[in-house]
């Protein structure tokens, strides 16, 4: 959607659980010595500053990262990707996914994102140059689909659209099957949020009948301000690595905490 900029919500409580997850996940993948590749349909800028104008105008990230850092230990891979983005450019900065993805990958693994706004594209160009990553001016699910099954096979895939197109609740799914399907040992990861009204249900049923053992995590927090429609965050991982589970336990009860 070419009207979303998520400068307005950065660090929120939504990021903060799907960030949470990413990184978990993609510790446990560089525990072993083989390359990876990592594929983002919709990746926005990369980098955040919560000083800026649209960031104060909402107050989320208030609510999020900067009350709730302290949730993470030090040997946290959220955690490390977050002060090593923050050593690089300002402790008033908040990484989106894609570099959360490069704080925490290395340099034998590829990275792929696609992010179709003008401006944001740019800014995510700037801010996540690298040797080994590639970034695409593209619908993020024509660049996943052309890319599936990737090279190196092992990886992670992260969907986190802005979800203001109602129809995407059940045009998702579809790309997902297809995407699955090629790309069978990849681990494929999608966020989505919890409105008030639950337009996400429909879906989800559809996402676990198609994928029984993935696995479903979502998390419920206060809204952010009066008449604030998202009540939560979800994250649907089809190949979940080992522990995921586990951890995200570990996130309920901190939410639960709010």
């Amino acid at each position: 959607m070419l009207s979303y900029q998520h400068a307005y919500h950065a660090g929120n409580l939504a990021d903060v659980h799907k960030h949470a997850i990413l990184a978990q996940a993609l510790g446990y993948l560089t525990r072993k010595d083989k390359p990876l590749s990592y594929i983002e349909t919709h990746a926005g800028r990369g980098l955040y500053d919560l000083t800026s104008a649209e960031a104060q105008k909402t107050g989320e990230a208030a609510q999020g990262i900067s009350q709730v850092q302290d949730w993470f230990g030090k040997d946290s891979p959220y955690l490390r990707a977050l002060e090593a983005v923050r050593s690089k450019h300002g402790e008033t900065t908040y990484p989106g996914s894609p570099l959360i993805a490069q704080a925490l990958l290395r340099p034998t693994d590829s990275l792929h994102l696609a992010e179709l706004h003008p401006q944001e594209h740019a800014a995510l160009g700037r801010a996540a140059w690298a040797r080994n990553t590639k970034i695409y001016q593209q619908d993020g699910f024509e660049m996943a689909q052309s890319l599936c099954p990737p090279d190196p096979r092992r990886g992670l895939m992260l969907i986190d659209p802005s979800w203001e197109v109602k129809t995407d609740y059940v045009t998702i799914p579809k790309q997902i099957d297809v995407l699955a399907r090629k790309w069978n040992v990849g681990i494929i990861m999608l966020w989505y949020p919890i409105l008030s009204e639950a337009p996400h249900l429909p879906m989800l049923r559809v996402l676990q009948q198609a994928h029984p053992e993935a696995l479903s995590h979502e998390v419920r927090f206060p809204p952010a301000r009066e008449g604030h429609r998202m009540i939560g965050s979800g994250m649907f991982v089809i190949n979940p690595p080992w522990g995921l589970d586990t951890y995200g336990q570990t996130l309920d009860a901190r939410f639960a905490s709010l």
